[in-house]
């Protein structure tokens, strides 16, 4: 749930990234005594599903006279937060005794309400000069009872604030309710109910400038450093020892074929260069015993007809490896177009992790301004979007394709379209439970992928068509395809990506948990370094693991490597989001149709996203390493027939 920030930030790299919280009325947070702090009511919900939301006054509290709506970011509409003024009037450094708000009488459907909400431990949140204020609506008595149906309903009715203050500035606020102003729900009746509050204002030495630290410091705590540093460690270790035996048998294995294919060469070279011409004269002189030569011919003959088929069959298993497909190697995959569509978007989406992770490294994304990182991503999604047009079209045409339009078209839909339809479903769900829906956010990010991230789409379409640039083949194709050998089943492409993306993923899977406590959750996650390592720590990987892959496929001598390569790279979020269903079933008490929709809708939105960008990393690592060994054996046997010549 994205909680206020202190104001707008914009913070500039090579594109202009905006990062917006819940902004106050009072733009430098300076009071006299006497004046009105902004105090605004956002939502309410199931404590256990945070994307089930509802407007704060969907429920029957005391409401003030006039009811006004806060003007809120793209960010914090994202998230659902809907700010409204609220019903307690906090003057500052105006001390507050058993204010009554309202007395009301709850009807019967009105108790049902606040029973049910009770029961399904709803919490309230505020925020108060931009601090965020958590509590709870009641509690379940369950004390000494066994049956549901004896359980005891409590509406908490009075709520205590603490507020420290540092001369002119608010510093922090606490909520708590009192345990012994309560109204009894459990029965069907209606209830009379005094809604209180108390205010009370304390001093502290706290500076403004370090106000939030208290938020941030949860997650920063001796014991889940350790963790997390065990985690890095942990993934460090076991990446290094496993990558490092896998490097040491790829570079023995490639040695071996460079010497084995460099002496052939000097062999045959050595050959030509002795005396033979020497003894032209003497090289047709008849053999001593014609006659015994002469049977032995015959013999030799009969024998070589018996096993002429056998050593076929030898002299084929001795030419085998990676060098002699060398004429397939740079033959195009199948589907450019759909291949290009998605290297593209793989590359916008790594760009758009990047600067992710820079403003959050720069503090961008402090505790209570998540509303920040949802506008950060429309942002940057649409101002890269010409990254990703000019990447595809570009291959595409390296890759002799023609119909660049179409291409554009596919790159544009590839990602973004599976996400609007994602997005429209989880709206019409929320519309249906009456949650915080996002209607008219919809509209928005519409427009802006019309007004922004198409054209930008389509000026890096042309760019990249306009390039010029040529397909580098250090070898020249064959006109015809090589017969792919039959292969064991373990190298087919389902084995080879589970393979490939369990490495990767088990360097991350620690950290996802905290991630995934955070987002669906309320933990506070701000180690943004740490978790910038592990993003290091994946790319690495992926990129090893898949030209690891790639060089037992050529030395298979199958040749159809580019499809490979990118399954192979992107299968890691293929493992994350079967990660998604443990955490749901054994590590969350999410529940419910729109809980569960939401996440795994988004999840596998997020997931897609992964697939693309480590994907187009995977291939990318790949292609390098194909042509650096298909040239160093160019190299090699041009330096040998200088030599020669």
């Amino acid at each position: 749930m994205a909680r206020g920030g202190g104001g707008w930030h914009v913070v500039v790299f090579l594109l202009v990234c905006t990062a917006i919280g819940v902004r106050s009325d009072a733009s430098d947070h300076k009071y006299k005594i006497g004046d009105a702090v902004p105090l605004y009511a956002n939502k309410v919900g199931p404590f256990h599903n945070p994307s089930e939301t509802y407007r704060y006054f969907d429920l029957p509290f005391c409401s003030p006279g006039d009811v006004k709506d806060k003007s809120e970011a793209l960010g914090e509409v994202l998230n659902g937060d809907r700010l409204v003024s609220a019903p307690y009037k906090l003057d500052f450094l105006v001390d507050k005794e058993s204010e009554v708000i309202c007395k009301k009488k709850l009807s019967v459907k009105e108790v049902a309400e606040f029973r049910s909400a009770v029961a399904k431990d709803y919490y309230f949140q505020m925020y108060y000069d931009d601090l965020p204020i958590w509590g709870f609506l009641g509690k379940v008595d369950k004390e000494g009872k066994t049956d549901p149906s004896e359980y005891k309903y409590y509406l908490f009715k009075h709520l205590h604030f603490e507020i420290f203050y540092n001369k002119d500035r608010v510093i922090e606020i606490n909520a708590r309710t009192d345990p012994n102003a309560l109204v009894d729900l459990t029965e069907d009746k209606e209830v009379d109910v005094d809604f209180m509050y108390s205010a009370k204002w304390k001093e502290t030495n706290i500076v403004f400038e370090k106000r939030m630290e208290k938020y941030s410091h949860s997650s920063s705590l001796p014991r889940h450093l350790e963790i997390h540093w065990f985690s890095i460690i942990n993934s460090c270790v076991t990446v290094l020892l496993l990558t490092g035996f896998l490097a040491t048998i790829l570079m023995r294995v490639l040695k071996n074929d460079f010497v084995k294919y460099a002496h052939d060469e000097e062999a045959a070279d050595d050959q030509e260069e002795t005396g033979w011409k020497y003894i032209h004269g003497d090289v047709f002189r008849f053999p001593k015993h014609k006659s015994l030569f002469s049977a032995a011919l015959g013999s030799g003959t009969q024998l070589f007809t018996l096993y002429a088929h056998d050593e076929e069959a030898a002299d084929d298993q001795e030419e085998t490896g990676w060098k002699y497909i060398h004429g397939d190697v740079f033959r195009f995959p199948k589907h450019k177009s759909l291949f290009s569509a998605a290297l593209g978007s793989g590359t916008q989406l790594f760009t758009l992790a990047t600067f992710i992770f820079l403003l959050a490294l720069v503090g961008v994304f402090y505790p209570y301004n998540r509303g920040a990182l949802f506008t950060a991503l429309v942002v940057i999604y649409a101002l890269t979007s010409g990254i990703a047009g000019y990447t595809a079209a570009s291959f595409y045409c390296q890759l002799e394709g023609t119909n660049w339009v179409r291409n554009l078209l596919l790159t544009g839909g590839l990602f973004c379209g599976p996400l609007f339809l994602t997005f429209c479903f989880l709206n019409t769900v929320a519309i249906a439970y009456h949650a915080t829906a996002l209607f008219g956010t919809i509209v928005v990010i519409f427009l802006i992928w019309a007004l922004v991230t198409s054209p930008l789409l389509v000026l890096g379409g042309i760019a990249g068509k306009n390039s010029k640039a040529e397909f580098q083949a250090p070898c020249r194709t064959t006109k015809y395809p090589r017969e792919i050998p039959p292969l064991p089943w373990y190298r087919g492409t389902l084995p080879q990506m589970a393979m490939a993306g369990f490495l990767p993923f088990s360097a991350i899977y620690i950290e996802l948990y905290y991630i995934f406590a955070s987002v669906w959750g309320h933990r506070i996650y701000t180690i943004y370094s740490i978790l910038f390592i592990v993003f290091i720590i994946l790319l690495i990987v992926t990129a090893f693991i898949t030209v690891a892959l790639t060089y037992f496929q050529l030395a298979a001598e199958d040749h159809e490597w580019w499809w490979r390569s990118f399954l192979c790279g992107g299968s890691t979020g293929l493992f994350i989001y079967g990660y998604c269903l443990y955490y749901y079933y054994a590590r969350s008490d999410m529940s419910g149709f729109m809980q569960t929709s939401f996440f795994f809708g988004y999840m596998a939105c997020v997931c897609y996203a992964f697939f693309l960008m480590l994907g187009a990393v995977g291939f990318r690592a790949a292609l390098f390493f194909v042509r650096h060994i298909y040239r160093s054996i160019i190299v090699r046997v041009t330096l040998l027939l200088s030599n020669f010549g």
